[in-house]
């Protein structure tokens, strides 16, 4: 139950935050990628290191992780199927997998995993539609039900109490 309410604040307060849709959109790709794929793998390291250094919304990376998680566990069997056609039935990557997997640090992706091949084939792929999904569904949000929520009888009153101004003070970030 704390989890959801976590989840369900950290997700108003990227939607109410000062940062551009475009910021959450990209938070939110980044972390269906880690929510898709198994966590430990070198190309997530990558991915959260693309999270702290890039200027993106630390609270959409954490929604789009958790909520590409349970995804990630019901595609299992569809990245299977990906992982062993790129890595077996198609003869014509067999040199390269064999390249790569000679390379020092490459080995530690877990590439030679059709699961863990096939996720991120998979996510890499829908990260970019997601991005750009995520990105009007943000602007629709702020545009029509945000402008609602700011205006309401209970926002106002709740932003104007003094224990919502204690919350401020102690609250992370900006």
């Amino acid at each position: 139950m704390t989890l959801i309410l976590k989840l369900l604040q950290s997700l108003f307060s990227a939607l109410h935050s000062e940062g551009t849709p475009g910021q959450i959109a990209a938070g939110i790709a980044l972390g269906s990628i880690l929510g898709l794929t198994p966590l430990v793998n070198l190309h997530n390291v990558i991915v959260f290191g693309l999270i702290v250094l890039l200027n993106v919304s630390l609270p959409g990376a954490m929604l789009g992780f958790a909520l590409f998680i349970p995804v990630g566990f019901l595609l299992d069997p569809v990245f299977d199927r990906i992982g062993y056609t790129l890595l077996l039935e198609t003869p014509a990557l067999t040199p390269l997998w064999t390249r790569l997997y000679n390379v020092p640090v490459v080995p530690l992706t877990n590439f030679n995993n059709t699961v863990v091949l096939g996720s991120f084939v998979f996510a890499v792929a829908f990260s970019s539609p997601l991005f750009f999904l995520s990105q009007w569904a943000v602007t629709r949000y702020r545009a029509t039900v945000g402008e609602r929520v700011r205006h309401s009888k209970l926002y106002k009153l709740i932003s104007a109490s003094k224990l919502y101004d204690i919350y401020r003070l102690f609250r992370p970030g900006p």
